[in-house]
């Protein structure tokens, strides 16, 4: 028996949790008939089978008085005329009565949204997966900040992170790379930077001179890395899965 590819849409009752499908489908009556004995033969089952034969016999006259009969018998709230209202209201209970005869089957059941967006997070995510509490893993992270000299923290999870980003920052190829080529120093103007004291000897005001600049591009360097600091502990402090600990997400 050939049926229609029925088109369906699903969503939630306001007045409680009853799903609710809608077909979108245009009926001829013969696919309709088919469709109707279809559910009845395979999800329904409201009649006995030996009482399904008026309800099978598609092509005769008094079918619709049968089927009829048939959504009185199961005291469906719409008339026949409105095909598409009974056509969903028929589709609601097979679903409700499959799910009731296998609800082992599809209660541990996941939508396949949820199931991508629940790996599209781990995959965001690896370190969320970690046993904070294993002693290996500890020893393990504690091992490799002190090699780093990277600064303790009574959450090991947040010593790895920061492992990871001087790992990211400083010991990948590139990074390796871009600190290995030599620094051209650009030419500078004594005369044109006051020293602002005089040692009575031009070689020592000269000597001042360069010692005060190469302090000043030393503290230019330590600023640029107080910035990258403070940004990264920022990264760490506003990431809402930080604290694993507390179960929840937030601060």
């Amino acid at each position: 028996m050939d049926l229609p590819c029925v088109l369906l849409q699903g969503g939630l009752d306001p007045r409680g949790n009853e799903m609710i499908l809608k077909s979108r489908v245009k009926w001829d009556e013969t696919e309709f008939r088919n469709f109707i004995v279809w559910l009845e033969d395979q999800k329904i089952r409201h009649y006995k089978i030996e009482d399904r034969g008026n309800l099978r016999n598609i092509h005769s006259d008094d079918w619709p008085k049968s089927f009829e009969k048939y959504m009185k018998d199961m005291n469906c709230p719409f008339k026949i005329q409105e095909r598409q209202e009974t056509v969903d209201w028929l589709l609601g209970l097979a679903v409700r009565l499959e799910y009731g005869d296998n609800a082992d089957k599809y209660k541990d059941s996941t939508p396949d949204g949820a199931k991508n967006t629940d790996n599209t997070a781990k995959n965001a995510e690896p370190l969320i997966n970690l046993d904070v509490n294993n002693p290996d893993f500890k020893a393990g992270v504690m091992a490799l900040a002190n090699l780093l000299q990277i600064q303790r923290h009574d959450d090991y999870l947040v010593m790895l992170k920061a492992i990871r980003i001087l790992v990211q920052e400083r010991l990948t190829q590139d990074a390796i790379a871009k600190a290995s080529q030599s620094k051209e120093g650009l030419p500078v103007a004594l005369e044109k930077h006051i020293l602002g004291f005089d040692t009575g000897d031009a070689v020592i005001n000269e000597a001042a001179q360069i010692l005060r600049l190469l302090h000043i591009e030393e503290l230019r360097e330590l600023q640029t890395k107080i910035n990258e600091a403070i940004v990264a502990v920022q990264a760490i402090i506003a990431d809402p899965k930080t604290d694993h600990r507390l179960g929840k997400v937030g601060r």
